[in-house]
């Protein structure tokens, strides 16, 4: 482990998952840093960036739950890597998209990069066509005859 990290780094992983079903994405301000950079194409920069798509998706989906199937630590102690799984209903505006009142679920895999036992930066695959399926936004593909 070097010297950035702290001993016990798996615990951010399920944590963000707890902030997440717990609705209160003050508590971010817990597990990322003030310098955070999110690689994904629905967060604005920064922590606050952060704070406000993970509002807005619970203000679509107030419901929703969060939970951490599997979190990693990498062998030098400098990214922690989760896999999550998101549950709910859609009874509010989810990313542009009006309320279906549908229930979904969707995975995605996270990768942070860490320093002095916090978040600043972040990488993740999410399965959002499973959830614009799911919701109605959009049709699911073709299956073969």
């Amino acid at each position: 482990m070097n010297s950035t990290t702290s001993p016990d780094l798996t615990r951010l992983g399920y944590l963000f998952a707890e902030i997440m079903s717990n609705h209160d994405v003050s508590r971010l301000d817990e597990i990322k840093a003030p310098n955070y950079v999110n690689h994904n194409a629905f967060a604005e920069p920064g922590l606050e960036g952060s704070k406000k798509v993970l509002g807005a998706i619970i203000a679509g989906v107030p419901d929703l739950k969060v939970t951490a199937e599997d979190v990693f630590v990498s062998a030098d102690g400098s990214r922690v890597v989760g896999r999550y799984r998101y549950e709910g209903t859609h009874t509010g505006n989810l990313l542009g998209y009006p309320a279906t009142g549908r229930p979904f679920v969707m995975r995605s895999i996270d990768i942070w990069r860490v320093q002095h036992g916090r978040f600043v930066e972040h990488w993740d695959e999410l399965n959002t066509l499973e959830v614009f399926i799911q919701i109605g936004a959009v049709q699911p593909p073709m299956q073969p005859a």
